[in-house]
């Protein structure tokens, strides 16, 4: 199981980071030094719909000395295209770009299923994109199910009323998606060791760790250790 320490830029900030950690370059120093093997960078502002930061999203895949999950936002082709371009080693598809089938079959057939992840956001089961208040009209387990037979082998999935809150990550939810084939990343919540032993456990993919880690919950070597 894979640890993906979250780099959330909003406002040109890291999301929920205190003092020099909340700068996204530090961030990347920070735990790159400590020991990460990936990072898991979210341009929020452009997820939500309120701008973007991309001369700093672009800084940080330059500086990057291990592979980097990029998300936020990133439903069109030129979109995907432009992040591997600038570095990136898998790019997270939005759900409001993974509900067009078409569009996912494209992107697998030009970048390769390896290099793509589509990201499903959740509320109550529900498909609930980031960036708009709308459910649509397709659960999480419906859309996994449908973009893993278009090819794609991993999928982030957050449960969206945990995000943030540390109370623990929906694993029941990504063990369901995970029984559909595709690897599966949990996102949102987790806010100890034990959730990410519970994680280990359910047999996941990965984690996603983004606030724990900036209010000092644990370090990247103590969760490192715990997954091995």
């Amino acid at each position: 199981m894979e640890l993906y320490p979250a780099v959330d830029i909003a406002g040109g900030l890291v999301a929920r980071a205190h003092g020099a950690m909340a700068q996204p370059l530090e961030a990347l120093a920070t735990f790159t030094r400590e020991g990460a093997r990936w990072i898991h960078l979210v341009d929020m502002d452009r997820a939500y719909g309120r701008g973007d930061n991309r001369a700093l999203v672009t800084a940080v895949l330059r500086a990057a000395r291990v592979p980097v999950q990029v998300g936020g936002g990133l439903f069109h082709e030129s979109d995907v295209a432009e992040m591997f371009t600038l570095g990136a080693a898998r790019v997270v598809i939005g759900a409001r770009g993974a509900v067009d089938g078409a569009l996912v079959a494209r992107l697998v057939a030009r970048h390769g299923a390896a290099r793509l992840a589509v990201g499903i956001d959740a509320k109550d089961g529900q498909v609930a994109p980031r960036g708009t208040a709308e459910i649509l009209d397709v659960t999480a387990h419906a859309l996994a199910g449908r973009v893993a037979g278009l090819g794609i082998r991993t999928i982030v999935y957050n449960e969206v009323g945990r995000d943030g809150k540390l109370s623990g990550p929906d694993l029941s939810g990504a063990r369901r998606l995970a029984a559909l084939g595709p690897d599966v990343i949990v996102s949102g919540g987790v806010g100890s060791l034990d959730d990410l032993r519970a994680a280990r456990a359910a047999e996941l993919a990965g984690a996603c760790v983004g606030r724990a880690l900036y209010d000092g919950k644990f370090t990247i070597r103590e969760a490192l250790a715990c997954l091995s």
